[in-house]
């Protein structure tokens, strides 16, 4: 169930709360159809703390296209590219073209190190990026994912201006787990946020150890679009 209003007010203007991120495919399940309307109603509230739109094509000139236009919609957007289409093929080389186009890019549903080496490569030190390793998905697998982020994170370490994102919590323990793997950020959907304490994310917060961003959910967003 989405939050109420003034549950999603609240996340957006938490001090531990340091940027969001959409999902297509809640977006497409309560029927989005306007979807750069909705973004710029969400960007008329979200001015500062960075938000991540995903590009919805799966053919790689598409993408690039749409990846051009959501950059232009506001300093603090970052583009969403899958590292892979639907066919298992590389987004690599349209990685290192939007990279080279000044995009700021956040790399999302990646599984494995040697998927965090080869974007790293590619992307452009200068400009900000985010790395979104699917910690969750791999540990659905019975794997523990943790050695995987640490491994990722020495590799993301090499770009001054690249973060690491843990991905797909599944429990209020992987906020700790992230944090103790000295990873950057970390996505919480909103049932999760809510089961945490406000105490445990401040401590974390305050100790510098993690940034938290909130996994909106589009309903909630359009409920309050108006609101300032």
């Amino acid at each position: 169930m989405a939050p109420t209003f003034r549950e999603s007010r609240s996340f957006r203007v938490s001090p531990y709360i340091h940027g969001l991120t959409t999902n297509p495919t809640l977006m497409r399940k309560v029927g989005l159809t306007d979807y750069e309307n909705f973004a710029k109603a969400v960007l008329k509230e979200v001015k500062s703390k960075p938000i991540s739109f995903e590009v919805f094509s799966d053919d790689f000139a598409e993408m690039r296209r749409q990846a051009l236009k959501i950059h232009e919609w506001q300093d603090n957007v970052y583009v969403k590219i899958p590292i892979t289409n639907t066919s298992s093929e590389s987004s690599v080389p349209l990685i290192e073209r939007l990279a080279g186009e000044g995009v700021k890019l956040n790399i999302t549903a990646m599984l494995t190190p040697r998927q965090v080496t080869a974007v790293v490569a590619v992307l452009d030190p200068s400009i900000p990026s985010i790395l979104s390793v699917f910690a969750g998905r791999i540990a659905d697998t019975g794997v523990d994912p943790s050695p995987i982020m640490k491994e990722s994170l020495a590799i993301v370490r090499a770009l001054p201006n690249a973060e690491l994102l843990w991905a797909s919590v599944r429990e209020v323990l992987n906020v700790f787990q992230a944090a103790a793997c000295g990873c950057h950020i970390v996505t919480v959907p909103h049932d999760i946020l809510k089961n945490s304490s406000n105490s445990a994310a401040k401590t974390l917060t305050s100790s510098r150890s993690i940034r938290f961003g909130c996994s909106t959910r589009t309903r909630s967003l359009l409920a309050s679009k108006s609101s300032g």
